[in-house]
């Protein structure tokens, strides 16, 4: 009966007024038992662990997983486009030709050559190359010295450049775990053991670190907006988190032992020296938490233009304003730390953060851009058990994701009349009355973001969405799965190194195998990763808007 209830046909707005309450009544008890299922079945699950039993399997079935249970926007998203399949003979390197030739046997009296019919096989051999160097060594009585020669570049210590190369690729390019790595290397032949293919992955790595470090300054300044997300990492069995900063041409991480938003911005200026100022931008940041009128008169009196360093503002703030709640000391270090990032003129400031609504991202760069994927899937999350109310939903989503292609168009070829209209669109489909009131307290919501959702009207070259860095945090919760996490500092930088390196080679369309062999062998035939950064950034011009007055 209720499937087939139409609101509109009832008479009486005093009894479809009251049917629409009891309907969105229904809906709230609905999510509430939902929740309380679940807190109930990790309940049960907590104390059968307690008396040494287990708890419920996670398995899951075989049978189709529900709709709702898919929180993805791929299907909406998705346009059907013509593939053309391309050719990979052209790539194929080819590495020596071998003329096969008939059996003469076969061939009849009058049989004449006609060319070559070509075939290319591809093939790879996988051999040992153990080498007993025999260096030659002198003695010169008359400088009481002994030359000895020395060993061609890669040759360092009992590995030569290809089982270093292999070991690096197969860890952090493949993602294969330490065991096999070792099992692969005694199915060749190499006797090494799994302290030695340690060391290989995680010891004296500093031109990796170098380069690294030099193709994050790049990716830098090799735009005025970037790319941020983050995810749980394990150092040596404790929590901690890596940072994931990326656009177009590059991708980089840090690992640091919290999130919070002072840890963030250091990362995003690259671990440098800390300033703070108490200027007006930053005097502008506290009107969100409660300040007594003493206390806000003496952060009004320090305003200025000037920077302190860490130390000396740390000690003010400790002898000025001693009473400072910890929500209080926090927000006026994390504001005055983002006031005097904002001003500086020695170092890449970003100007627009590409994030989610995560409350650490809040303030870090000039502008924010919002996820329009992170915010559809709210919509997405919604389960509502009356048909009527599911319509509802359903018929939102569908002007959703077509208002996000709209969106897609304008980027292509933005005008002022497309974003006034935009705008205005905007505008109605956020200010919908709807009577599913959890829908409509989730589209007042996405109102309030208006600004950040829709910075893309102002910088058409900003991305919709976060995927990008979504997908560099990926690669980490892959590796964490197999290989759970580092436990010296030594395996930090490393898993960081090697992953900025692994993920840039790939935008830049640099074999990451071929890379780290040049660099191992010490041939230097692939230019600098960060070069390569530069270059395609300059190629893609991926700030034109902010340099320039754009008539939209």
């Amino acid at each position: 009966m209720l499937d087939d209830l139409e609101l509109n046909a009832i008479q009486d707005e005093n009894a479809r007024e009251l049917i629409r309450r009891l309907m969105n009544i229904v809906e709230k008890q609905a999510a509430e038992l939902r929740e309380v299922k679940a807190e109930n079945q990790l309940l049960r699950d907590e104390v059968s662990r307690l008396k040494g039993e287990q708890g419920k399997p996670k398995a899951k079935g075989n049978t189709p997983r529900r709709p709702t249970s898919d929180h993805s926007s791929e299907e909406e998203r998705k346009k059907p486009r013509q593939r053309h399949k391309r050719s990979k003979k052209k790539e194929i390197q080819i590495d020596r030709e071998e003329v096969v030739k008939v059996d003469p046997g076969r061939l009849p009296e009058d049989a004449k050559f006609k060319g070559y019919v070509e075939v290319v096989v591809q093939d790879i051999i996988v051999k040992t190359d153990n080498v007993l160097f025999r260096k030659e060594k002198y003695h010169s009585a008359l400088n009481h010295k002994m030359y000895v020669a020395e060993l061609p570049d890669g040759y360092e210590g009992q590995f030569g450049p290809g089982i270093q190369t292999m070991a690096l690729v197969l860890y952090f390019g493949i993602g294969t775990s330490e065991p096999k790595i070792l099992e692969f290397f005694e199915n060749v032949g190499i006797h090494i053991s799994a302290g030695e293919i340690s060391n290989l992955l995680i010891k004296k790595q500093a031109i990796f670190h170098a380069e690294s470090d030099a193709v994050y300054e790049a990716g830098l300044q090799s735009s005025p907006w970037q790319q941020t997300d983050d995810t749980l990492t394990r150092v040596d069995g404790q929590n901690q988190h890596c940072h994931v900063v990326c656009n177009p041409v590059y991708t980089s991480y840090h690992t640091r032992a919290r999130k919070e938003r002072l840890v963030v911005l250091d990362v995003l200026r690259n671990g440098r020296k800390r300033f703070f100022r108490l200027n007006e931008e930053a005097i502008g940041y506290l009107g969100g938490i409660k300040w007594s009128k003493t206390a806000w008169h003496t952060v009004q009196s320090w305003k200025s233009e000037q920077d302190w360093e860490e130390a000396v503002f740390l000690e003010r703030l400790e002898k000025g304003l001693p009473k400072l709640s910890k929500q209080q000391h926090k927000t006026l270090v994390d504001a005055t730390a983002v006031a005097a990032y904002h001003v500086r003129r020695d170092e890449p400031v970003v100007q627009a953060l590409v994030c989610d609504d995560a409350p650490q991202f809040n303030w870090l760069g000039k502008e924010k851009m919002l996820c329009w994927i992170h915010e559809g899937r709210h919509y997405k999350k919604l389960t509502p058990v009356m048909r009527l109310h599911r319509d509802l939903l359903d018929d939102f989503r569908k002007r959703f994701w077509e208002y996000y292609d709209q969106l897609l168009d304008y980027c292509q070829q933005p005008s002022v009349e497309e974003h006034q209209r935009l705008e205005r669109v905007f505008d109605d489909l956020f200010s919908s009355h709807t009577g599913y009131d959890v829908l409509d307290q989730r589209l007042a919501k996405t109102k309030i973001k208006k600004d950040s959702l829709l910075l893309v009207l102002k910088h058409p070259e900003l991305p919709l969405h976060n995927n990008a860095s979504e997908l560099g945090v990926r690669q980490r919760v892959r590796k964490r799965d197999v290989s759970f996490g580092p436990r010296t500092e030594d395996g930090v930088r490393a898993w960081d190194t090697f992953a900025t390196l692994a993920e840039t080679a790939k935008k830049l369309n640099v074999s990451f195998y071929h890379y780290l062999q040049d660099r191992i062998s010490k041939l230097h035939q692939i230019p600098p990763l960060a070069d390569l950064v530069k270059a395609r950034a300059k190629e893609l011009n991926l700030g034109w808007s902010f340099s320039s007055t754009p008539n939209y």
